[in-house]
């Protein structure tokens, strides 16, 4: 039998999973990433971790097909990460580095392109060779996957959808620094912020005032029925399903995999966004399915654990 490993490194732990080639996922587990002294115990520690494993199994290097690792920054295509914004490296040579430290083949990939993969291998996007993943989380992330492979770009930055300009007039800065991002609108604390502007404009009866707003909340007040929480995902859907549709057009997706935190509202978030992309949709993208993510937190290690195969 042979197998290999997926990566997926973030801010407060690493996810690390062993799969037979074929797909199984065998074993999953994490480790801490320590992020002082910029990062460098990171590799080390996942190099040392994957020996004890294969010890533990009875694995020998020959039985590996490789190592996929999944990193939350632009990766360029030969696996060199320029700055990260968690875990503390500047420029760095990640499958140069972890090859050397292994002794087995590596590849690296943003995480968000990583988790787009992974749907599409072993999720939501089964079968499928044309895929955008959109994750809604404290910002928003995503994965483009064209004929198979994730687009990556002349930076690392293909599928950096939350950067979109979706509101010239908006003058509040986004986390990047511009301003009328699509993450402002799309992302939980995006959503919350509409939430607040909304109840800000009127005294209209909701069951959001004087209660702790988040994503959640306004999801929850929707489904119980609450007038102003349906503004709210109104005001939300169309931002990201206006967004979607001019993604849709260049790369032509046949299923749009939503996840992400945000994501657990269910398909009552499917069909605002839906009705908001049909509305604007090319006629080539109007067949185009929307179905959420199956994966959970398990998608990066999937998707990281395909990309060496």
């Amino acid at each position: 039998m042979k197998y290999c490993f997926g990566v997926d490194i973030g801010g407060t732990t690493v996810k690390i999973g062993l799969f037979t080639t074929k797909g199984d996922l065998l074993e999953k587990w994490e480790i801490k990433t320590r992020t002082e002294n910029h990062g460098e115990a990171i590799l080390p520690d996942v190099a040392e971790s994957l020996e004890k494993k294969m010890q533990e199994r009875g694995i020998a290097k020959d039985e590996v097909e490789g190592i996929g690792i999944g990193i939350p920054a632009p990766v360029m295509d030969d696996g060199v990460v320029q700055k990260t914004a968690n875990l503390g490296w500047g420029y760095k040579e990640v499958t140069r580095e972890m090859k050397e430290l292994t002794g087995l083949p590596v590849a690296a990939g943003n995480d968000a392109n990583m988790a787009a993969l992974g749907e599409m291998w072993l999720g939501a996007g089964k079968g499928r060779k044309n895929m955008l993943m959109v994750t809604l989380g404290t910002g928003v992330g995503g994965g483009i996957i064209v004929n198979g492979k994730p687009l990556v770009g002349a930076h690392g930055a293909g599928g950096e959808i939350g950067h979109i300009c979706v509101n010239e007039a908006e003058t509040e800065a986004c986390g990047c620094g511009r301003a009328g991002c699509l993450e402002q609108y799309a992302s939980a604390t995006g959503i919350s912020r509409l939430a607040r502007r909304r109840l800000e404009k009127d005294d209209s009866p909701s069951s959001l005032r004087g209660a702790a707003i988040s994503a959640k909340a306004v999801f929850d007040a929707l489904k119980e029925g609450d007038t102003v929480a349906g503004e709210i995902v109104e005001e939300f859907g169309r931002y990201l399903g206006y967004a979607l549709t001019s993604i849709a057009v260049i790369t032509d997706p046949a299923v749009i995999v939503i996840g992400g935190g945000v994501s657990r509202a269910g398909e009552i978030l499917l069909e605002y966004v839906e009705k908001y992309f049909h509305e604007k949709a090319f006629f080539a993208n109007q067949d185009t399915r929307f179905v959420l993510a199956q994966l959970g937190n398990d998608a990066g290690i999937c998707g990281a654990a395909k990309l060496i195969l």
